[in-house]
Order: C-alpha cells, then sequence, then structure tokens
C-alpha cells in the first residue's frame, strides 16, 4: 500500500478519545501526607528560580517543569504519566462521562464545520439542526473559510448549562441560510457504545472503556437484553484501554457469588487489599463471554481475569495488552495532574497481567509490532508463555500470568495474514469521511429508505465499493480492493447505516462479519 498523503480530520463531538491507557484506580490523592523532607526538591525549585531570575533569554519557565516531570517519570513505569492542564480536562471529560455542549457530531470539512449527525434528544436536535448543515456562525463568532484548531472551536460551542448560543446554518438541501437559537445542555460521552441481540438468546454489550457512567450505562443494557430473552451475556472489552477499576469491579460482582475473588492489588508496603463479590449479582447464573484482544487492558484485563479464575464464563479472542499496575492522580495545582504507579494488581488466582517494560516505553507499547511478527495474533501456538508462572483456576484449570490474559479460544484477526493494512484503513476515520460526502452529495438518495430497504439498496451494488476505491487514490492512497471487496462493502453499509439511522444498526452490520461473534453464535 502507498501512501503520500492523506488528511483524517474526523471529530466528534460526542465522544473524545482518550490519549493514554489509563486504567487502574484513579484515587484522590492527599499530598500532605506523601512529601518527605529531600534537598533535592529544594535544588530543583532553586534552579528553576535561577533561571527565571537571571537567564539571559526570556524562557518559558512551565514548559521545563514540564520537562523535567516527564523526565522524572520515564525513568519509573510506562504508566506514571503527566497529564498537562491543556489536556487535563479533556482526560476529565471522558473518564467522567459527559461535557456541556450542543450535541453534534462534526468534523472540518472543507474549512467549515460540518454536522455529520445531531445527537439524540440533544439540544441541536431539538433545534432542527440536521446532518449535512453547516455551522458557519456561533453567535457573532465566523467558524468557516478559518482552519480553527480542536481548541479555538470547542470553547464556541461549549459553555455552561442552559447558556444560550445563536448558531447561524447553512442547509445544502435546501439552499438556504437561517439561524436557531439553543441551549446548552449536557451531553454524555457513551462508555457503552451499544446493548443488542446477537440472536433470540444471546445478548452483547460493548464497552469502550471504563468511566464514571460505565456501570450504570451497562446495567440499563443488560436489563434490556434480559428481558428480550438473553440467557448469554456477550461482554466485548476489545480494544478498551481501561479507566476506573471500581466500574469493572461492579460489572464482575454482577456474574459471581457472593464471597467469589475478583481482584487484589499489593503496594510496596506489602499491603494486600483484596475486592469479593457481594450478594444479589443481576446475572449470576447465565452463560458469560468476555471478548478481549491485544488492545484490552488494565481494568477490562481485571474483569476478564476474574470470569476466568472463577471459572464463570469463557474469555474468547487474543492475548490481551497485560497492564497489572494501579495509578492514583495527584493534582499540581495548576490544572495539570501526575498518575503515579502505587501497585499492582492481581487476579484471583493470583496471577500478575503486567507485561516486562525493561526495553523502555516505546518497546512496551509497540508489542503489537512484535506479536504480529512472531505470529501471534493468527496462531494461539506463537503465544509464548513461562512455566514458571503458572497458576490454577477454582476448578484447577491452567492459566498463566506474565504478560496479559491468554484466552481460553483463540481468534485470529480478522481475514487473511496479509489483510491488516486494509482492515485498519477501513478502522479508521477516512470511511466516516467518504460516507459524509456520499451522503452530503446525495441525501435524496436515501431519504424514505428504512432499515431494511437501506440493507437491501446497498447489497444490490458494489457502486460505492468502486467510488470509495477511486476516493482513496484521489487521497493518495493507492490500494486495490478487489480482493477485499466482501470487508469493504460491510465496513461501508455499517458507516451509512450509523449515520443514516443510529450506532445500533451500525454493530448489527458490522458485527455480521465479525470472527469472534462468529465463535460466539457457534457455542
Amino acid at each position: 500500500m502507498k501512501i503520500k498523503k492523506i488528511y483524517w480530520p474526523i471529530v466528534l463531538f460526542s465522544a473524545i478519545a482518550l490519549g493514554v491507557i489509563v486504567g487502574g484506580k484513579l484515587n484522590t490523592f492527599s499530598p500532605q501526607n506523601s512529601y518527605s523532607s529531600n534537598s533535592n526538591k529544594s535544588k530543583l525549585n532553586r534552579l528553576i528560580d535561577f533561571i527565571e531570575r537571571d537567564y539571559v533569554d526570556q524562557v518559558d519557565t512551565d514548559s521545563i517543569v514540564d520537562l523535567t516531570v516527564n523526565g522524572i517519570l520515564e525513568k519509573l513505569d510506562p504508566h506514571s504519566v503527566y497529564i498537562s492542564k491543556n489536556e487535563f480536562d479533556e482526560v476529565s471529560e471522558s473518564m467522567r462521562g459527559d461535557f456541556v455542549g450542543i450535541g453534534v457530531n462534526f468534523y472540518m470539512y472543507k474549512d467549515s464545520v460540518a454536522v455529520i449527525k445531531p445527537l439524540q434528544n440533544g439540544p441541536s436536535e431539538k433545534a432542527g439542526i440536521k446532518s449535512g448543515d453547516r455551522i458557519l456562525y456561533a453567535d457573532k463568532y465566523k467558524l468557516f473559510g478559518r482552519k480553527l484548531p480542536n481548541d479555538s472551536l470547542f470553547p464556541k460551542l461549549r459553555g455552561e448549562v442552559g447558556s444560550e448560543v445563536t448558531l447561524t446554518l447553512f442547509r445544502k438541501s435546501e439552499n438556504k441560510q437561517l439561524k436557531v437559537k439553543l441551549k446548552r445542555d449536557v451531553i454524555p460521552i457513551k462508555s457503552v457504545d451499544v446493548a443488542l441481540m446477537l440472536d433470540p438468546t444471546i445478548g452483547y454489550i460493548k464497552i469502550n472503556r471504563f468511566a464514571e457512567s460505565t456501570y450504570k450505562e451497562y446495567k440499563e443494557g443488560l436489563l434490556k437484553l434480559k428481558a428480550k430473552g438473553a440467557k448469554t451475556i456477550v461482554i466485548d472489552v476489545r480494544d478498551n484501554g481501561g479507566g476506573y477499576l471500581d466500574q469493572a469491579v461492579k460489572i464482575a460482582d454482577d456474574f459471581l457469588v457472593k464471597d467469589a475473588p475478583i481482584v487484589s492489588t499489593k503496594n510496596k508496603k506489602g499491603r494486600i487489599d483484596k475486592t469479593k463479590a457481594t450478594s444479589g449479582g443481576l446475572f449470576e447464573n447465565g452463560k458469560i463471554i468476555i471478548l478481549i484482544n491485544e488492545n484490552s487492558a488494565s481494568a477490562s484485563e481485571i474483569l476478564a481475569g476474574a470470569i476466568q479464575d472463577n471459572d464463570r464464563g469463557q474469555i474468547i479472542g487474543r492475548r490481551s495488552f497485560g497492564k497489572g499496575l494501579v495509578q492514583r492522580e495527584m493534582p499540581l495545582g495548576d490544572g495539570s495532574a501526575v498518575r503515579l504507579t502505587v501497585a499492582r494488581y492481581y487476579t484471583p488466582s493470583g496471577r500478575s497481567i503486567q507485561k516486562p517494560y525493561v526495553e523502555g516505553n516505546e518497546e512496551y507499547f509497540n508489542e503489537f509490532e512484535k506479536r504480529f511478527y512472531n505470529g501471534e495474533l493468527y496462531e494461539k501456538d506463537s503465544i509464548k508463555v513461562a512455566d514458571s508462572l503458572k497458576f490454577k483456576t477454582l476448578k484447577g484449570r491452567t492459566v498463566y500470568g506474565g504478560g496479559g490474559i491468554i484466552p481460553d479460544i483463540f481468534v485470529p484477526l480478522n481475514g487473511k495474514h496479509g489483510d491488516e493494512a486494509t482492515e485498519m484503513l477501513m478502522q479508521s476515520g477516512i470511511v466516516s469521511y467518504f460516507v459524509f460526502e456520499q451522503l452530503d452529495q446525495n441525501r435524496k438518495e436515501f431519504e424514505g429508505l428504512n432499515f431494511d430497504s437501506f440493507k437491501k439498496k446497498f447489497e444490490a451494488t458494489n457502486v460505492y465499493v468502486d467510488k470509495f476505491e477511486n476516493y482513496l487514490k484521489s487521497n493518495g492512497v493507492s490500494l486495490n480492493l478487489n480482493s477485499h471487496e466482501p470487508m469493504v462493502k460491510n465496513y461501508l453499509m455499517a458507516e451509512f447505516a450509523r449515520q443514516l439511522f443510529e450506532e445500533e444498526k451500525y454493530f448489527e452490520i458490522k458485527l455480521k462479519n465479525d470472527l469472534m461473534i462468529q465463535e460466539v453464535l457457534k457455542r
């Protein structure tokens, strides 16, 4: 695949990606009990003061401090991280699970703010904003014809709950400008993407991270699926980098009987804290399946490990990331914060699932490449395990520590060896960009279609596969899609469904070609 130059400026206003794999107990830190007398601290403060007072050129001492903090943390472990004040609000919103705004998915398209879709029941939908609208002004602030960075754009669309903003729109379908006044409101950032039925007895819940609202979202989904007759629940934590441990523990608790071990932590002083299940879980008797992959980390691995070690259900997929370190957050007083590793996780069998990090952070986070080349992503036999790290589940099955959760049932990457570039491309933002442009050019073609009619229409032609290949070429990507046509068509149809209908329809289509889901349906 030859790549020249391509721009994928997709911005999902309702979902902010985490910049780091956060996982762990993000507890409130108590600084008054945490400092010790150390002359080196005084040395560092005196140096910064000296530079600020007497250095020959103007220097941003804040940036020097940032570099110093990062340099210190890099000497510790890959998950002890510094979060600058510019990043902190974004990370906090994602973990809190909401923000205050107007409620649209959008991206910058040809120097204008194009609405992909207003969020259901959000301020924009209630005000009559439609997919394809361009937002020209927020009050009197011009948003078009300028390459606005997100940190300049977001404050114009966000604000206090109940605050008003007048938006000037251009509606392409009617070739006219209009103004709408709306009140900003709390917009959820969903951590549970979807809860749907795979067949009459199997329910499916996709969790993208463990935020403050995750258990509440999951519980709503679980109760809905139980009401529909689900006897088996599939929890999908693929590509879930973790988050708040307590949310994963609550979910595990729903599946385990009273006093079943869930997780333990051990700090530098040898203190061990154990967490056990309580009584009255919502799904203690039904069948449980957890889906994991190489990007399932931290709290995702704690959930999978608790289910596996208690012999409560099956783990399907590929070996998880291998993050078994607990972080605690300490605010630094200027809007920034440090997340410091303070303990290690252990699964109920006593396993530490933390993989080694002695080769440095770059090697640690790029281990996917090593797994790819050694064949682990395609053959379970290629997974390297240490006999010295054998552990036993509740019923005596052998499991291994030392680097992630090894699934009970292995499922390779979708497709044949060599399909990875196409698969990764189809999972990128360029698909959303392409679909929006196609709809923007001829939205009337899909007006009045229900979901079933849309599927029949899409399945009957390959025109969008051909258009997508030409679209890639126009953006500098040379890729022959002939041998990948079914995969490409499935991804495109799913994205069309998401933008035309709802998130559930996206998953309904996408999951039909999913090898792990196919494995689930065999059982």
